[in-house]
């Protein structure tokens, strides 16, 4: 098992990093419920999401040992990634629907092993390589595709923007993990949402406007999400992947279509299809399958 400099290798994400990155995935899964319930645009939600996390990750980061100092170009590239995918997607689920867009952005379960192939020569298993097909069509069926969820008002135009947020989805993953292996955790995701929460506020201007505030509900909404999906979401998930191969990590971070479409149903009141539900026992199985073993 890797050991992550400025953690203890006896910490909860070192020593089962595959629970870590699936119960972080699961947090993540919130995110698109409360941001709906925010009803605020993609440039707020951006900007809100990432700055009311601040505090709670700057606490987290007080605590951290300062051994090593974080890689700070790393933090930014990926913050800046990060903000890039949060906009093209939400944009993207407008024009081309929720579930196409799902579907295109989840690639990442491709492109992220791709790219440690290609950097850093990691190798890919058969076991990986046979789950993809199945997998693919999991994320496809769980995201409503097949019952008619890829309509949307521009749907070109929302094939590349969700096409787009993929790109930027697998970059900021696969420098997540890389940052974790070389620094901090806490601190270099800190740098990571201040770079986002920067970044997202000229870009959501830009996008489609920004309402610095969207009323005190609307705020409610989107603390939920800073500290469920940015707090305990992703930074379980960045404490875990170093630990894992990006095979595995890519197939667990698939766990948050199908949480999504769970809290969906319990939240508000969507009634998952036959198809949606054999998407995600198709997904499951997946995560089994190639996650199941005991990573060494």
């Amino acid at each position: 098992m890797l050991r992550t400099a400025g953690r203890s290798p006896t910490s909860p994400s070192a020593s089962r990093p595959g629970a870590g990155t699936a119960v972080g995935a699961l947090f993540i899964a919130t995110s698109g419920v409360w941001v709906s319930l925010s009803g605020t645009s993609p440039g707020t939600a951006s900007v809100y999401r990432c700055a009311l996390a601040l505090p709670f990750l700057a606490l987290l980061a007080l605590r951290e040992p300062r051994s090593e100092a974080p890689q700070h170009g790393l933090s930014l590239a990926a913050g800046v990634l990060f903000s890039a995918d949060m906009l093209l997607w939400t944009q993207a689920i407008a024009e081309v629907g929720a579930g196409l867009s799902a579907v295109i952005v989840n690639l990442q379960v491709v492109l992220v092993p791709a790219l440690a192939w290609l950097v850093d020569r990691e190798p890919v298993t058969r076991r990986y390589l046979l789950a993809v097909p199945v997998v693919l069509l999991g994320v496809a069926l769980t995201s409503g595709v097949l019952d008619g969820g890829g309509t949307g008002a521009d749907p070109v135009l929302g094939t590349v923007h969700a096409s787009l947020a993929a790109l930027c989805y697998s970059g900021f993953l696969f420098l997540l993990r890389r940052s974790g292996r070389r620094g901090p955790t806490a601190r270099s995701y800190l740098a990571m949402m201040t770079t986002a929460a920067l970044v997202s506020l000229p870009l959501g201007a830009l996008w489609h406007g920004i309402d610095l505030f969207p009323g005190w509900a609307a705020i409610g909404w989107l603390l939920l999400v800073a500290v469920c999906g940015q707090v305990l979401g992703w930074l379980l998930v960045a404490a875990s992947l170093p630990h894992l191969s990006s095979q595995v990590g890519a197939i667990l971070l698939l766990l948050t279509p199908v949480g999504a479409l769970a809290l969906g149903a319990a939240v508000l009141g969507e009634r998952p299809t036959p198809l949606q539900l054999l998407g995600c026992a198709l997904v499951l199985g997946s995560v089994v399958a190639v996650a199941g073993r005991r990573e060494s």
